[in-house]
Parts: C-alpha cells; structure tokens; sequence
C-alpha cells in the first residue's frame, strides 16, 4: 500500500513539507543556551572566537554580533582572521562568497574596504585569550596537546566532539566551562523532530512558533542539566549524561515497558 509519509524525512525544502527554521536551528538552540549562561555579563565587554564558519558558525556568529557581543575572531578550514575591536559577521561572509576564503574586507558591489586585521590559523584561534570559544567546524580540534594553552573562559561547543577526553579533563582543571555538544547543539536535532510533529499533524508552524518551541525546550534542558551539575557537583558534560540515563532509566521503570526494553 503506498501512502505519504513526509515526515520520514526530515530537513526538506518549505514546498515538500519541510519547517521555517531547519537551516538556523542548530546555531539558534547553541545561541539561546549561550545567551542564558552568559546572563548578567555585558555583550559589548564580552569577546567571542568562532571556529567554522559554515551555516552553524555563521549564524550563531551573527546572533551574537546582533546582540551586541563581540566576534573578535572567525576562521574556516582555509584559516581566520582576528580584529581585537571586533567584526561583523555578514560582512565577512559576504567576503567569503565574493573572494571564496575569510578576508578582512568589506565588500559592496564591486568596492571592497579593508578592515585592519591580523591572519589567524585555526590553531591559534583556539589559544586566544577571548571570553567565549565556540567549535563549530571538526571533532578533536581541542586535544590534551593544545587544551593547557587554552585561555577562553568559556567554551561552546556547536561542532560534535570537538574536544577529546583527555583534553576534557585539562579544561576542567583550569576551571573551563564546557557546554557540551549533547546540549547545545541539540537544537538541530530537536527542529527535526519539530519538523516530523507537523508533519503528523499536517501543520506549517510560523518561524516564531518554531523558535519559541525551541527556546522552552531547550533552555529546560540547559537548566535540568544545571541542577544536576550542582546536585552531582560534576561538569555539565557529566550532568547531560545523568540526565539522558536517568529519563532512560525512569521510562524502563515505567509501568508496561520493561518487557520492551528487555525483550
């Protein structure tokens, strides 16, 4: 029997039943989790480093730069720019597209004007003394070999595993923040299932119905995850763990399934 099933896909285009969102929705989940945790700091004395600037880290990048923070740092796998004053974010995307690499230039039309900057390597973004560090490109970009000369305060982390174990551990120890991949940049993930939900129900949610969906959810997780990094006095990669076992383990519990678990 053939029957439509749009929701067995996800992160199609608007006209085959895809959702307004999809494409911002990882950056937009790590931006509303970020913005919490950076809550009572001032965004123009606060300094943000972005590696990957791809659709998640040029979003978040410029969510951030609206908000009045300063991205003092961008770079993609071709390597970065600095400007200690700060940049914005579209107009080094505009750059990119124009010239395919990250220059320190503004381009309209065919003028382009120079902004001071200073070449980076992905490398030594990574080491900059800056507030917030956001991996957005590739896994293992912070190892135990560069983890002791990292400086930011705190690190975001959009990219999956963009810090190994043992780096992990070092970070810890110099009293880093890490928000973990399994959080903040579940909001991807979480738009998809968004997206299959209107699909059921054969709705077309308006794009501030889906965010407004997004923040509750996930700024409830950020602050389950919180709670329990305080109650278990552990980091808040360890909290998200302890949160997903104990829904596991709560659900095995439940009446009527544990015989579905087991079988």
């Amino acid at each position: 029997k053939r029957e439509q099933t749009p929701g067995m896909i996800t992160g199609k285009p608007l006209t085959l039943g895809g959702i307004e969102g999809r494409g911002e929705a990882t950056a937009r989940g790590a931006y509303y989790i970020l913005l919490e945790h950076l809550s009572g700091k001032t965004p123009g004395q606060t300094s943000v480093a972005v590696q990957g600037f791809g659709n998640a880290g040029y979003h978040i990048a410029q969510m951030l730069y609206d908000d009045g923070y300063k991205i003092v740092a961008v770079s993609d796998s071709k390597g970065g720019i600095y400007v200690k004053d700060g940049i914005n974010p579209q107009a080094i995307m505009m750059t990119k597209l124009k010239k395919g690499k990250i220059e320190g230039m503004y381009c309209q039309g065919d003028v382009c004007d120079d902004i001071e900057h200073t070449h980076i390597t992905n490398a030594q973004l990574l080491e900059l003394d800056v507030d917030v560090l956001i991996p957005a490109a590739l896994e293992n970009q912070i190892t135990s070999e560069n983890a002791p000369n990292v400086k930011a305060k705190i690190i975001c982390e959009v990219a999956n595993g963009p810090i190994t174990p043992d780096a992990d551990d070092i970070l810890a120890k110099k009293g880093i923040e890490v928000l973990p991949d399994i959080l903040a940049n579940a909001g991807g993930v979480t738009v998809s299932y968004f997206e299959w939900v209107q699909n059921r129900q054969g709705l077309n949610w308006k794009l501030e119905d889906v965010r407004a969906k997004l923040k509750s959810m996930i700024l409830d997780s950020y602050e389950l995850v919180v709670a329990t990094a305080h109650r278990k006095k552990t980091d808040y990669r360890t909290a998200s763990y302890v949160v997903a076992l104990e829904r596991i383990s709560k659900a095995i519990s439940a009446k009527g399934t544990k015989d579905y678990f087991t079988k």
